[in-house]
C-alpha cells in the first residue's frame, strides 16, 4: 500500500519542522506539509490564551479547550480529505495527549495509508533550541520531550539529539513506500 500521509509527533523544539523540509527535498513526489504551529497561527487571536482555545502557561505548559478540541478536528478531516484525494501530506504533530491524540487522528483517517514517526530529542537539548529559538515560553520543550510520546505507537522513530534533520528525513523516506 502506497504511503498517502507521514505523521510526526514530538515535542517542542525537537526538530520536526527541519525534518519536515528535508523529507519535501529528498522524497521524489511532492509532499504537502502542514502543522500544529500553522493550525494555531490559524486560529482567531481570541481563541490563543483562552480556556476555550488555547493557552501556555508560563512554565511552558499547554492546555486546550473545547472550541480549540473542535477546530483541530475539522482541521484533521480537512487534511486527511486532501490525502484522501490523492495529495500526499506530512503532518508535524505535538501528541499533547499522548495516545489519546493519536487516536483522534486514526479515528479521522480511516484506511489510508501512514507512517507514524516518533521525533525524539532529550530535553536539555530541545530546551536549549528553544531558548535559541527565541518565540516559544520556555519550558515547553522540556515538558513535552517525554509527555507527547507516552502510549503512541510508532512505525519508526528518529532522534534529533545528535542526528541532523537531513539524516532524519533520508532513514523516513526509506520507510515511504
Amino acid at each position: 500500500m502506497t504511503t498517502q500521509m507521514i505523521i510526526l509527533n514530538g515535542g517542542s523544539s525537537s526538530g520536526k519542522t527541519g525534518i519536515v523540509r528535508c523529507l519535501q527535498a529528498v522524497l521524489p513526489d511532492p509532499w504537502l506539509a502542514f502543522g500544529a504551529d500553522s493550525f494555531v497561527d490559524a486560529m482567531p487571536a481570541r481563541m490563543q490564551a483562552s480556556d476555550a482555545g488555547i493557552e501556555i502557561a508560563a512554565d511552558g505548559r499547554v492546555s486546550v479547550g473545547a472550541e480549540f478540541r473542535a477546530l483541530e478536528a475539522a482541521w484533521g478531516e480537512g487534511i486527511v480529505a486532501m490525502a484522501g484525494a490523492g495529495a500526499r501530506i506530512i503532518v508535524d504533530e505535538v501528541f499533547l495527549g499522548g495516545a489519546e491524540s493519536q487516536q483522534r487522528w486514526q479515528k479521522a483517517l480511516g484506511g489510508l495509508a501512514v507512517l507514524w514517526v516518533g521525533v525524539r530529542c532529550e530535553s536539555d537539548v530541545a530546551a536549549g533550541r528553544e531558548i535559541a529559538r527565541g518565540d516559544r515560553a520556555w519550558g515547553m520543550a522540556a515538558s513535552q520531550a517525554d509527555t507527547v510520546h507516552q502510549g503512541v505507537i510508532y512505525d519508526l522513530e528518529v532522534d534529533t539529539t545528535r542526528a541532523e534533520s537531513l539524516v532524519c528525513a533520508r532513514t523516513i523516506a526509506a520507510h515511504v513506500s
